[in-house]
């Protein structure tokens, strides 16, 4: 299995892929065939968002979150974790801690998506690598639920779950390795591979 020495960068999108589908990551990295995401309606409005999001001042975190400072559209590279990606937002707070916040096109509905958790440990990892301070929760806005915040706890088991998950991706990218396929069949209905994925 590929370990510290690798010098692969993966990306955040790479991983939130590879959760949705192992075969995702090899058949992006290892034959080279795009999926064509920009073509889905929701991946264009969450860009959408993110835009406005990123060109409008917004106050909210001073007010909701002991937010003592923010950076906004950081791109972070994690050389230690092998892993690149923007956040929308690195919110400095008062008890000496860091969080990302990211922004989602989507309703609040009593769940986070374990997608959205991994989302937030992966960027707590950059943050925590390169801004040399603790990370141990993050934030997603809901943008459709009138901008609502909600926090997430962040656990060792979170991290050391996210880093399999890295070494397992570096794993198909470098060795070609082949993966079982994703065990939720639903998926495969409109998966843009199901022609070429046996």
């Amino acid at each position: 299995m590929p370990g510290s020495e690798s010098e692969t960068i993966i990306t955040i999108s790479d991983v939130l892929e590879f959760l949705f589908c192992p075969r995702f990551i090899y058949f992006m990295h290892c034959l080279g065939i795009p999926q064509h995401e920009e073509m889905r309606y929701k991946v264009l409005k969450g860009r959408d968002v993110h835009e406005m999001r990123r060109t409008t001042n917004i106050d909210y975190a001073r007010k909701k979150i002991d937010c003592m400072r923010k950076e906004r559209q950081v791109f972070i590279a994690a050389k230690k974790h092998h892993i690149k990606g923007i956040v929308d937002e690195v919110l400095f707070l008062g008890d000496g801690t860091a969080a990302p916040l990211e922004y989602k096109f989507a309703e609040y509905k009593d769940r986070i998506f374990r997608t959205y958790k991994y989302q937030l440990t992966l960027q707590a990892l950059m943050i925590a690598e390169n801004y040399g301070v603790e990370v141990n929760r993050g934030y997603i806005c809901y943008t459709r639920s009138n901008n609502v915040v909600k926090q997430i706890d962040l656990k060792k088991k979170d991290f050391d779950k996210s880093v399999e998950i890295i070494m397992d991706i570096l794993e198909i990218i470098e060795k070609g390795f082949y993966p079982d396929r994703t065990k939720d069949t639903v998926k495969c209905v409109d998966c843009t591979y199901r022609n070429i994925c046996v």
